[in-house]
Parts: C-alpha cells; structure tokens; sequence
C-alpha cells in the first residue's frame, strides 16, 4: 500500500509539473524589444542575434553589453541608453541565448562568448568603439580587447567568479525537459524575480524601472531560456583566466564602475581588482548590481567625463 500510494503521488507530482509548464509556456507571449531605436539582426556563427541601434551613426560608436543571469537582456540598458544616444552612436545586442537572440539548446560555455563579444565589436563597430559591459560579460570584454580594436573599456562589477566550481549535474538536470523546465520555471517566477532584484540587483527596490519585472518574466518564459542560464549556474560560462590576468593584457584605458552596495561582488574587490590591474574605479553610492539602471544620470555622467578624459 505504501509503495502504491508513493507511486501515485510522484505521478501526480509529474503530472502537476506537466501541467504547470503548459500553462505557462501558453502565458509567454511574443514580446516587443524593451529599447527603443532601430532593430536589427546580426548573424553570428549560425545565431540570429538581435541589437537595437539608437542615435547618429555618424557620432563614435559606444557598444552596450548586458550581464548573465537567468533573466537577462539588453533591456538592462533601458535607462541609459536614449541618453548616451545623444552624442554616441549606441549598439546594444543581446547575447546568444538571451532576449530576442536565438536560443538554441546549446551546452554555452564562456569561450563561446568570449568569441561573440569579439566578433560583435569588430563586426557592429565602425573603428574601435567605446565598450561599456556588465557582471561576468565584462570578463568577455576584457578578453576581447586584447584582440579587436577598443577605444576604451567600462566595465559594470566584472567577474569572472559565479559559481565557484562546474557542476555538470546542476546543468544538466535544468537542461532536462520536465524537470529542469519546472526547475527553471520555479527560479524565474515572478515572486522569485522580484526577490533577487530587490535582495541582489538594486539598492532599493523602489528604483527597479517600471515594467522591468514583467518583462524579465517573459524572455525568461521564451522557448530555449533555460539553456544559457544552465550553462550559467552550473559554471561553465566563468572564465578560466582571473580578472586581473585579462585586464593586465589590455592596452586601452579601463574604468571599473561599482554600486556602492553590490555584494556580487562587493566593492571590496572592485578595490582590489583596481589596484591590481592598475585601472580606474568610480562608485555610484545607492546601487547594486546596476548602477546604470538604478542612476542613470549619474552612470552617463561617468560614461561622458570618462570619453572626454582622453579626448
């Protein structure tokens, strides 16, 4: 009887989770590109990869490059990006996997973005391009300018550091088809996107920009979400080399830009990875993760003063 009863609860188990992933795969409906500006299609490597382009394409290119997480996009640019169009010509993709790029049920890996923001900068760019990116895509940076033409790096709380280790178990089970879709539908509910940005992302979460949330619910409830965000957690999109390493081989100026209230990670690092790679840091006080999202103005005002610094 008992083992009757514990087979007929794990059916009802899959049979909820069967359900619940139908249903909310029917509420992820088609969705409008968060930037506003011209939308285009960059063909990389077999992606179709998305970019909004805002401003004069006569002024000096400058390239935004969202971070990873399990919502991620270009969206997180939604602040700043109209303003910094006023004097630059601004790109914005969004990465392979992620937003309105293709997402294919690749095992991504950190060399494949390594290669992509390289690609995008010598490809999107017309001559060496301002580069401001995020979290562990500022690593991608990092690497990329010790190959491509770069006029000069700002770089959002880099890491190279997520997970610690690689955990091929936790990659595949999110890879899965049931249970790593109900899994990732679990980390990506709106209750569970409104707690991380309000514990981890922002300062106050009274800054989170209007309709952010809903709008990360829906790239994050795209068919092939949960692959790039898999590779993410499970660690294979850290890069093997260390911040300092790759900042130490960049021959343009670099300015690290920290929330003064960023854990992940804190601006204890920042400090150090400064010192040690003898590169500029600014501190926005009141933000996070994204200083650009939670203070814009004062995000494009570093952005500004630090072009005009080696005009």
């Amino acid at each position: 009887m008992k083992l009757r009863t514990a087979i007929a609860g794990a059916a009802g188990a899959v049979g909820a989770t069967v359900l619940a992933n139908r249903y909310l795969r029917t509420r992820a409906e088609d969705f409008e590109p968060f930037l506003d500006g011209e939308q285009g299609t960059y063909r990389w490597r077999g992606f179709d990869v998305a970019y909004a382009e805002l401003g004069d394409p006569e002024d000096d290119d400058l390239l935004l490059f969202h971070g990873i997480s399990a919502v991620s996009s270009s969206h997180e640019f939604g602040a700043v990006a109209e303003r910094l169009a006023a004097d630059h010509h601004v790109i914005a993709p969004d990465l392979p996997g992620f937003g309105h790029s293709d997402r294919p049920p690749l095992q991504y890996s950190a060399s494949l973005y390594e290669s992509f923001v390289a690609d995008a900068i010598a490809d999107l760019s017309d001559g060496a391009p301002v580069v401001v990116a995020s979290s562990l895509t500022g690593a991608y940076a990092a690497s990329a300018a010790r190959e491509v033409a770069v006029d000069r790096l700002l770089l959002v709380c880099p890491t190279t550091e997520t997970a610690g280790t690689r955990r091929v178990w936790l990659r595949g089970l999110l890879r899965s088809p049931l249970v790593g879709e109900g899994l990732f539908n679990l980390l990506v509910s709106r209750p569970a996107i409104r707690y991380f940005d309000a514990d981890h992302v922002y300062a106050d979460a009274a800054a989170i920009p209007e309709g952010v949330v809903d709008y990360e619910w829906q790239t994050a409830h795209q068919p092939g979400a949960r692959f790039g965000p898999a590779s993410f957690v499970g660690g294979f999109l850290d890069p093997e080399a260390s911040l300092e390493t790759l900042l130490s081989d960049v021959e343009v100026p670099v300015t690290l830009v920290w929330g003064r209230q960023a854990e992940l990670p804190p601006l204890s690092t920042g400090r150090q990875v400064a010192e040690r790679a003898d590169t500029g840091l600014v501190v926005v006080d009141r933000a996070k993760l994204l200083p650009h999202a939670e203070r814009p103005a004062e995000f494009v005002d570093v952005v500004r003063e630090d072009v005009a610094a080696t005009q």
